[in-house]
């Protein structure tokens, strides 16, 4: 799958499902898709509770202009099962499962979603399924994880866990998500996926952090940022959009290219560097993203 291939999603923001107030804004801030959390950020005695908050803020906003998310709890939890079938509905865009590690966890949640989508009147595989991968073997068990179910279009990277697992130190210059960034980017070409997203940033008043850590990313071919507070969102998409300059000089590429190609030409030096087709194919899937995000 090639970036003409897809509507991409740049920005998936977190929010407890069980917080009435959080719920309310996070429609609110321009998030291309919403993920309301059963996991992590909901206490055990919450579960059921937040649950029903999920299918409620959902079917209130059926024209939000955001894509509806719901993260699950880990398919060996004693949740999961339940967290699919109280949630699923018309209402969902995807199911964002956290901590695969193999394809089986993948073959499990499959079972549940397909059963639910059945109960709800909705066709098998509806649902986009976005799997995190957040642990050393779920890494090493990447390209597998990608090409195990045609409900996943993209996958994410949870760099948290990953480095709790590993008992990394999550420095600034991230330099040690290099390799697990490397490896979910290679998987998600092997795949044939669309670019996959990248982890949360934890240090939520650090712009200047946020903004480093998605321009990693974005170097590694990410295609988004997962996101964990509002502020966030302007600072991903700002990244993860073409600039002005980028598709101007993308533009100037394409044409510069054109023309020498109508002159039996294949490569060119444009502005002191030089240009040939990976550059020009580049340059027009700058102009496609840019088309698709900004028409």
């Amino acid at each position: 799958m090639t970036p003409e291939d897809f509507t991409p999603i740049r920005s998936f923001l977190f929010t407890p499902a069980n917080h009435p107030r959080r719920v309310e804004k996070v429609f609110e801030v321009g998030a291309d898709a919403v993920i309301l959390d059963l996991e992590d950020a909901v206490a055990i005695s919450e579960k059921p509770a937040a649950r029903q908050c999920v299918v409620d803020a959902f079917t209130a906003r059926p024209n939000s202009g955001t894509r509806h998310y719901v993260r699950v709890n880990s398919i060996d939890t004693p949740y999961c099962a339940e967290d699919i079938r109280a949630t699923v509905g018309p209402w969902l865009d995807g199911v964002v499962l956290p901590k695969v590690e193999s394809r089986a966890c993948l073959d499990e949640l499959e079972n549940l979603l397909a059963a639910a989508e059945t109960a709800q009147g909705m066709a098998v595989g509806s649902l986009d399924l976005m799997p995190i991968i957040e642990t050393a073997a779920g890494v090493e068990r990447a390209r597998k994880i990608a090409t195990a179910d045609s409900r996943i279009k993209r996958m994410a990277f949870g760099g948290g866990d990953y480095t709790l697992d590993l008992n990394y130190e999550w420095n600034a210059d991230e330099s040690v998500l290099a390799y697990a960034r490397a490896k979910l980017s290679h998987a998600a070409r092997l795949g044939n996926l669309e670019p996959p997203i990248d982890t949360v940033v934890l240090q939520i008043k650090d712009d200047e952090r946020f903004l480093q850590s998605a321009r990693h990313g974005k170097q590694f071919g990410f295609g988004g940022k997962l996101c964990i507070h509002p502020a966030q969102i302007p600072l991903t998409h700002q990244v993860f959009t073409p600039s002005d300059e980028e598709i101007a000089h993308a533009r100037a590429v394409v044409a510069a290219f054109e023309a020498a190609e109508a002159e039996g030409s294949a490569s060119i030096q444009l502005d002191g560097y030089f240009i040939d087709y990976p550059i020009v194919y580049k340059s027009q899937r700058i102009l496609a993203l840019a088309d698709s995000l900004l028409s």
